[in-house]
This record gives C-alpha cells, sequence and structure tokens, in this order.
C-alpha cells in the first residue's frame, strides 16, 4: 500500500491492486478508512467518518489533487 501522502492525522494511499479502478485515494485514521475518487474529487466511501470531517477530508484531496494524481500516475504507469 503505497502512502503517496501524509497530513496532519491523514495517511492517503493505493493498493497496488487498484490499477484497474478509475483514479481514487483511500484516506484513513485511526482505523476508519475513506474511499475517493480523483476525477472528479468525491466521496465513493465515507469510511465511517462523520461529515465534518468528510469536508475536510474533500477539501484536502482538491487541494493537493495534482500531487495525489501524479503520484498515482508515477506508480501504475511506471
Amino acid at each position: 500500500m503505497p502512502t503517496a501522502l501524509r497530513l496532519g492525522p491523514y495517511r492517503f494511499y493505493f493498493y497496488s491492486s487498484d490499477a484497474e479502478e478509475p483514479k481514487h485515494i483511500h484516506v484513513e485514521r485511526d482505523g476508519l478508512v475513506a474511499k475517493i475518487w480523483l476525477e472528479p474529487v468525491r466521496m465513493q466511501r465515507s469510511g465511517g467518518f462523520n461529515r465534518v470531517e468528510i469536508l475536510r477530508i474533500l477539501r484536502l484531496v482538491q487541494e493537493r489533487q495534482r500531487e495525489l494524481l501524479e503520484a498515482w500516475d508515477e506508480f501504475f504507469d511506471a
């Protein structure tokens, strides 16, 4: 599970088996895991995060979208 980014309490990563799906990122904090599509940025699965935190995570992903897409492309196109 390559980690693409760490911000505060969040770890942003993807699974090596994710290549056949649309580009997305998993976000983990304290055992909760959300899945977010990257193009466009939108929640696929909230993973137990509350609404306020989901909005915070979506904002972080939007702000770092290009960086996360580059990490995806580097890993899966290598």
